[in-house]
């Protein structure tokens, strides 16, 4: 890593190509600092830090908490995209956009910045008028209302517009690349609120010590299972059948179909997370919190079953059965992990290409059986999968239960970060051999 890093640095244009891309990010700090106007910050803040955010506050990197002006960050940029995927689904002529290529990607992408204002304009409406009526405003003028919505959704277009910036002319996918530095700039105080709690608060040196080895070696080893998951690929095999054009014998070449065993990505821990903190969110808005005991509702109960916070407590068998809400999370996780396999992969558009190409998997005749055989092997990669993203999700929440080791990052986090590392160093890698051969051909 550090090799490639450095060789990137000869070679002027990538070099020019990482300075922008470190210039951009540095915007995007200075950005999560700068206050909002018209909210009084210190209400703010006292109110949100009565909240669990934990996966959000990483998101946006703690911008949200500090009630920045990139508060809402680049969450509306992807949930826009997210819906967009799932609109070419359900509305056909969306589907054919996606089919035309890169003019059909462009429209695509024009569609979704249009989406990521409307949600932005949503979201920030309904947190300057929330924020108004509890009082956490300067004054409750319309003037500030609309001046605190205009702040928030200039702030999530600016980093929409940003990304796509560092995407054109730096290095990686922009978004990601923002969402990376997020959460990265949250793990400083989490280490040292681990630090504090279990090597310095350790009764003794010898526990303290024992402590910080626990501590790297869980999260060295969760780092090296998020690599395996990611890297993680079965091969199909591919034959084509060979061609008789004119006096030339063509085809007869073999290949394969690169099926990765995490095909979804983070996607379905995502949806998982947020499926589980969104009534829980809502209902602190309007004073509910979780609850058990005699004089507890119905929908307090569940709010503290589906809090992670409450999970794998072993100091009572009373505490510890409301890690069942763990089972609801691992369902939800498998659930998602499939539905969005089926929305980006096709067994019978990737059988009927095939067979177009006069391709074949060994010992499989083409048509149904070929999409039957793509299914099936899709079915159990994706089970394999999913069960590994469940373990990587479930680590931390299980220290957290078990020994109170609370931080801002998690499996989901790490899976983004290590993801997004590995995709850029292999962009970077890909142009240094495309200027090595050009090099060579102009020599």
């Amino acid at each position: 890593m550090l090799k490639t890093l450095i060789n990137a640095f000869k070679v002027k244009d990538l070099r020019k190509k990482l300075y922008f891309t470190f210039f951009c990010l540095v915007v995007v700090r200075l950005g999560s600092q700068v206050p909002a106007p018209g909210i009084n910050q210190e209400l703010v803040k006292s109110w949100l830090g009565n909240l669990d955010l934990g996966f959000f506050d990483a998101l946006t990197g703690g911008s949200f908490t500090s009630m920045s002006i990139l508060a809402l960050n680049i969450s509306p940029y992807i949930n826009s995209s997210i819906i967009m995927q799932l609109m070419t689904i359900a509305i056909p002529s969306l589907a054919e956009l996606q089919k035309d290529g890169e003019t059909g990607r462009k429209k695509i992408a024009e569609i979704s910045r249009y989406l990521t204002i409307v949600l932005a304009l949503i979201e920030s409406s309904a947190m300057a008028i929330g924020f108004s009526r509890s009082g956490y405003t300067n004054d409750k003028k319309v003037t500030t209302i609309l001046i605190i919505i205009a702040a928030f959704t200039a702030g999530s277009a600016f980093l929409m517009w940003l990304g796509e910036n560092i995407t054109e002319y730096g290095v990686g996918n922009g978004i990601s690349i923002i969402l990376t530095i997020n959460i990265v700039a949250k793990l400083p105080s989490d280490i040292k609120n681990l630090f504090n709690m279990f090597v310095k608060g350790a009764d003794s040196k010898g526990k303290g010590l024992l402590a910080a080895i626990v501590i790297l070696a869980v999260i060295l080893a969760t780092v090296v299972l998020i690599i395996l998951l990611q890297d993680a690929t079965r091969r199909i095999p591919v034959q084509y059948s060979k061609k008789v054009v004119g006096r030339k014998m063509l085809g007869g070449n073999s290949s394969f179909i690169p099926l990765k065993v995490n095909t979804s990505g983070v996607i379905p821990v995502i949806f998982a997370i947020s499926l589980f903190q969104f009534p829980m969110i809502i209902a602190s808005f309007f004073g509910v919190k979780g609850a058990v005991g005699p004089d507890a509702s119905f929908g307090q109960k569940i709010l503290y079953l589906i809090n992670d916070d409450n999970w794998f407590n072993f100091n009572s068998l009373a505490d510890f059965k409301y890690t069942l809400g763990v089972l609801i999370y691992i369902l939800l996780i498998i659930f998602f992990a499939y539905f969005y396999t089926s929305v980006t992969f096709n067994p019978m558009e990737v059988s009927n290409n095939m067979k177009k190409n006069g391709g074949f998997i060994p010992g499989i005749r083409p048509g149904k059986p070929t999409t039957d055989y793509l299914t099936g092997v899709l079915n159990k990669i994706v089970f394999i999968g999913a069960v590994m993203l469940c373990v990587v999700a479930l680590i931390p929440i299980f220290f957290s239960g078990a020994f109170g080791a609370r931080v801002s990052f998690g499996g989901t986090s790490l899976i983004i970060v290590v993801g997004v590392v590995l995709e850029t160093l292999n962009q970077v890698e890909s142009m240094m051999i495309e200027r090595h051969y050009k090099g060579f051909l102009n020599a």
